[in-house]
């Protein structure tokens, strides 16, 4: 007995010991190859994950801790970082005198520069030659930096872009003279199809790469990754991550076959769905949650009560008024710093549908009430039904019947505003097609295949739309 109690005593401690590691949330980019690169799957379990993706896998089995991604844009790592989203950030993150002011830091475990690169066919060969012209850099990173410093001296007028890819391609059609950027990083996509060549002699602007956390927080994960940062140099296990992804073609991802329209369709078919499938769940929980925060809001407008019907008015005015990208910003990094607790990304993004186009929601309610002929209400009421009675039994069937083609309208336009939640990391179609660019840099391609999976989905919710309204107004 005493022998049975101590065995699962010891098994109990030892899942317990198991358990007890914890689980960090990292912000990482979403398009900064080679230092991440998602699969086809959108995840990182391929053999290539990119450089800090190998670096924090080896980190957590030595350090015995779990981590799971927030994938966003380089600024949203950084308002995440700074409101307690996230508990640290990997992402090519330079160390300058400025972040430090917010930001603490691990021990470096890479010297990053920037250089400059232009148009196949371009003449361009430094940044004397760049006086007039535009150039073009990824906001908020080292080469941002760069580019503001030289500014003056060069002449030249800088366009600011989140996205690596569009960057590149402004070059390449000739709207920018050059861009700045991470040497690994533009060296990784001309060698992964980009059009482009680097004309610096050398990397301008080296600064070290480290581990970003918030000030004075997280201390034992930073002790930790430090910990882990010195066993990989004294092991070589970091200089072969690094050499594996600045110096080999080990990171060449996709061959010709896979560049075709075909062949991205085929090799990315299982994340295309994913996010297909992850903007329809959105567009109809966002949808539905719309209709049911317009409609209180519709009702309101119409309410006799005249502190109600203002409430609805500016409600409906403050959240049309407001860009939904902005919204999406203030509910997923402003408002925990306000409430103190974090906002999953789904229901953020759920947020962010209700109020934006609920909003509008209300707007079509209230109009649709109101088109219902007056002599409806006084005939309803003069047979006694109280106010509410009357607007539920007569009033409400008339006026959603007349809603019906704008309230299906909305909801298509719904389905395609879930692609602005990529700005906050939501995993929808467009974020797919960002991720799955910025693996394999076919721009045009990816986005011709977004385009037309969209163009189907509206087809067909025109169709029901229509297909509903001839059922209506037989």
């Amino acid at each position: 007995m005493t022998f049975a109690f101590a065995l699962v005593a010891g098994l109990w401690f030892k899942t317990g010991t198991v358990h007890a590691e914890p689980t960090y949330t990292i912000g990482t980019n979403t398009t900064f190859a080679p230092f991440s690169i998602q699969d086809k799957n959108g995840g990182y379990s391929g053999k290539n994950p990119g450089m800090e993706i190998e670096i924090l896998r080896e980190i957590a089995k030595h350090e015995h801790f779990k981590y799971r991604f927030k994938i966003m844009s380089f600024n949203g790592d950084l308002q995440a970082l700074s409101n307690g989203q996230v508990d640290a950030v990997m992402a090519g993150m330079s160390v300058t005198d400025e972040r430090k002011q917010k930001f603490d830091f691990s021990t470096p475990y890479y010297n990053d520069g920037v250089v400059m690169a232009v148009a196949k066919d371009s003449n361009i060969t430094s940044m004397k030659q760049l006086r007039g012209k535009q150039v073009d850099a990824k906001s908020g990173t080292s080469a941002a930096i760069m580019a503001q410093k030289y500014q003056k001296k060069y002449g030249y007028k800088i366009k600011y872009f989140e996205s690596s890819n569009t960057m590149y391609n402004d070059v390449k059609i000739g709207q920018a003279a050059a861009v700045f950027d991470d040497e690994p990083v533009l060296r990784y996509s001309i060698k992964n199809g980009v059009p482009l060549k680097v004309v610096s002699k050398k990397a301008e602007y080296t600064t070290p790469v480290a581990i970003g956390f918030k000030k004075g927080q997280n201390q034992e994960l930073q002790r930790k990754m430090n910990n882990g940062i010195a066993w990989l140099k004294k092991t070589g296990r970091m200089q072969k991550i690094i050499d594996k992804y600045t110096k080999s073609n080990a990171t060449h991802v996709d061959d010709a076959s896979k560049r075709t329209i075909w062949g991205l369709i085929k090799s990315n078919s299982h994340a295309l769905l994913k996010g297909l499938q992850e903007t329809i769940i959105l567009a109809v929980v966002g949808i539905f949650a719309a209709l049911i925060f317009g409609t209180i809001l519709g009702v309101l407008g119409i309410a006799q009560n005249k502190f109600l019907n203002g409430l609805s008015t500016v409600i409906i005015y403050i959240f049309r008024g407001l860009p939904m990208m902005v919204l999406a910003f203030f509910i997923y990094i402003g408002m925990p710093s306000v409430i103190g607790h974090k906002i999953p990304l789904f229901t953020a993004g759920i947020l962010t549908l209700m109020l934006d186009e609920g909003a509008y929601v209300g707007a079509i309610v209230k109009g649709g009430f109101n088109s219902v002929d007056k002599g409806q209400w006084e005939a309803a009421r003069s047979l006694g039904m109280p106010y509410y009675k009357a607007l539920r039994k007569v009033i409400a069937p008339q006026g959603f019947k007349l809603m019906v083609p704008s309230l299906v309208n909305q909801f298509i336009i719904t389905l395609k505003d879930t692609s602005i939640l990529s700005a906050i990391g939501v995993m929808e179609l467009t974020e797919t097609g960002t991720v799955i660019i910025a693996r394999n840099m076919e721009g045009f391609k990816m986005w011709l295949i977004i385009g037309v999976m969209y163009i189907i989905i509206v087809t067909l919710l025109t169709w029901l739309s229509n297909y509903v309204q001839k059922k209506m107004s037989n």
